[in-house]
C-alpha cells in the first residue's frame, strides 16, 4: 500500500501497490503492520457496507464521541463518491479544516479517517457501494453529526444533494 499524507494531520489517501500481469493485478488492501508503521490505528472491529441507489445521495457528516471515537478506512467498491472528512480535534493544527477526495471503484483509492474526524460522502453515480473498516463498534449513544452544509465548515460539494435522511438533514450547525 502507498500512504499519501493529506493536508489534514494523520489523514491519509491510500493507493494499492499493484502487482500486475496478464491476469490483472494483486494488491494488499489491509495490513495491520503497515498501518501501525504509519502511526495509524490498525484495529478493525467492524466492516460496514453502504449501498446507495441514486446519484446525489448524501450520508454524513458523522462521528462518534470519546471514548467511542472511530478510525475508518473508506473505499468505494462500486460506482463513485466524493468523500469528505473534517478535523474536529480541538488541539489539532488543522482543526475545522476539511478535505474531499473522489473515491471510485476504478481508482481503488482508500481514505484513512482518524478518530476525532467527521465523515460523509456524496454519491456521484447511481448504484454506488462503499465499504468501511472501522476501529470501534457502532455505539448509538455516542453518535454525533454536523450539518452537511454548515457555513462554519464550508464544504464545497461537487454536485447537488438529491437524497438525504431526515437525521442527516437535521444535524446541528457546528459549535466549538
Amino acid at each position: 500500500m502507498i500512504f499519501q499524507q493529506t493536508e489534514l494531520q494523520r489523514a491519509f489517501l491510500i493507493q494499492l501497490d499493484k502487482i500486475q500481469d496478464k491476469r490483472g493485478f494483486f494488491a494488499r488492501a489491509w495490513c495491520e503492520k503497515e498501518f501501525a508503521a504509519h502511526g495509524l490505528t490498525a484495529v478493525v472491529h467492524q466492516a460496514n457496507v453502504s449501498f446507495n441507489i441514486k446519484a446525489g445521495t448524501l450520508r454524513g457528516m458523522h462521528y462518534q464521541v470519546d471514548p467511542y471515537g472511530e478510525a475508518k478506512t473508506i473505499r468505494c467498491t462500486r460506482g463513485a463518491i466524493y468523500d469528505v472528512i473534517i478535523d474536529l480535534r480541538k488541539d489539532s493544527p488543522t482543526y475545522k479544516r476539511w478535505i474531499g477526495a473522489e473515491l471510485t471503484a476504478d481508482n481503488y483509492t482508500m481514505l484513512y479517517v482518524p478518530e476525532g474526524f467527521g465523515h460523509g460522502f456524496l454519491t456521484l453515480v447511481d448504484n454506488t457501494e462503499v465499504t468501511y473498516q472501522v476501529s470501534e463498534f457502532y455505539t448509538p449513544g455516542a453518535e454525533q453529526g454536523i450539518r452537511w452544509d454548515d457555513p462554519a465548515i464550508g464544504i464545497h460539494w461537487p454536485d447537488s444533494v438529491h437524497v438525504i435522511s431526515d437525521k442527516d438533514a437535521n444535524w446541528p450547525d457546528f459549535k466549538n
